[in-house]
């Protein structure tokens, strides 16, 4: 396969997961026009952030771990503060991925158990795969994040005929803040950057892909959003597809409900595995403590009531994008400085740049916390 398309499936796919499922409810509530605006602006942002990680990576030698670049350029305390905003960002995706496994195994098994408990249930399950330290073939991880790529299409195309004109809005003032987070944790893959640099030979292409990857993702974000929404409009739900049952059939939610249950297993495996990992390496913790810890963590928060999927994903997007995306920001303007090697591409903007994305996700973040 070409490096560079494989580079660009690779941070696709990393992209691409349970942020895609907010969607429909967001712009429901928010309207088309909002929501467009929204994914517009952070799609440009998120791409600067990406671009601004690529090249802190090309001008380093050797480490490319996020919480390592942070303290070779920021010290010790910014390792500190970046290490807490991973371990956090990493159990709140955890506790997404139990609570969207318990929705998808509710549709497809609706007479069992309730969502809730087929949650309990899908966490015991990957919690016993965590422990044998099963870990999802990054091919695998690929094949099945395109695979659900194909699933979104198809529902886009299913969707077209039952399209409601009248269900389009341009926007809601009571739900103005609302996007901004949602569309953040949609369209963050920056911990995959280092793999696409290392998967490329000509580096100077991890440009390229970081563009290509995520403007694909932002135009199939907004075909995902408007389609399922126009086709549901006040009537769609938190719930991943459950909306759509009435209008598409349940044959076709259900097959979209396995992609989607697939996409959860080898997420919660991945996070679940690199949580357990930083909490050895990073935190000296011994093995079976911090397995203990990634696993029963996102349980225990889980048990204690935080289950409403739309919140808490725009919660973890301000958050990630904050903490880490300033971080980011922060290490591009130091690297441009004290790197120890010639990078393949440079961002040719000025450091105020770097600190008018700060800027942003810091008005963004008060913003939500207002709104909410």
């Amino acid at each position: 396969m070409n490096k560079t398309i494989l580079a660009c499936a690779t941070l696709m796919g990393t992209i691409i997961g349970a942020g895609i499922f907010a969607l429909p409810y967001i712009f429901s509530r928010s309207g088309v026009g909002l929501c467009l605006l929204y994914l517009f602006i952070i799609s440009f942002i998120v791409a600067l952030l990406h671009l601004f990680f690529g090249e802190v990576i090309l001008r380093t030698e050797q480490e490319s771990r996020l919480i390592g670049l942070a303290h070779r350029y920021l010290g010790a305390k910014a390792k500190i503060t970046v290490g807490a905003g991973v371990l956090i960002g990493s159990l709140g995706s955890l506790l997404v991925y139990i609570i969207l496994a318990g929705q998808f195994l509710s549709i497809l098994f609706p007479f069992f158990l309730s969502a809730f408990q087929w949650s309990i249930v899908a966490w015991f399950i990957l919690s016993f795969l965590v422990f044998w330290g099963t870990k999802p073939i990054a091919l695998i991880e690929i094949l099945l994040s395109g695979l659900l790529f194909l699933t979104g299409a198809a529902i886009i195309v299913f969707c077209l005929p039952a399209i409601n004109p009248s269900h389009f809005f341009l926007w809601n003032h009571h739900n103005l803040f609302l996007p901004f987070g949602v569309f953040l944790f949609s369209l963050i893959g920056w911990s995959a950057v280092p793999e696409c640099e290392d998967l490329l030979s000509k580096k100077r292409d991890l440009k390229k892909v970081i563009i290509i990857s995520i403007v694909v993702c932002a135009l199939f974000y907004a075909l995902f959003g408007i389609t399922i929404s126009a086709v549901t409009g006040v009537h769609t739900t938190k719930e991943p597809f459950s909306g759509l049952a009435p209008f598409l059939g349940q044959g076709v939610i259900s097959l979209a409900a396995v992609f989607g249950l697939l996409s959860v297993i080898t997420s919660f495996l991945t996070i679940a595995n690199y949580f357990k990992n930083t909490l050895c390496f990073d935190c000296k913790i011994p093995s079976i403590p911090a397995f203990l810890l990634a696993v029963f963590s996102p349980l225990v928060l889980f048990l204690a009531g935080l289950r409403e999927f739309v919140v808490l994903i725009s919660a973890l997007g301000i958050f990630i994008g904050f903490i880490e995306g300033g971080a980011i920001c922060l290490m591009w303007l130091k690297a441009k400085k004290q790197g120890t090697k010639a990078p393949s591409y440079t961002i040719s903007l000025p450091n105020g740049s770097a600190y008018l994305v700060i800027a942003v996700l810091a008005l963004g973040a008060f913003a939500w916390i207002f709104y909410h």
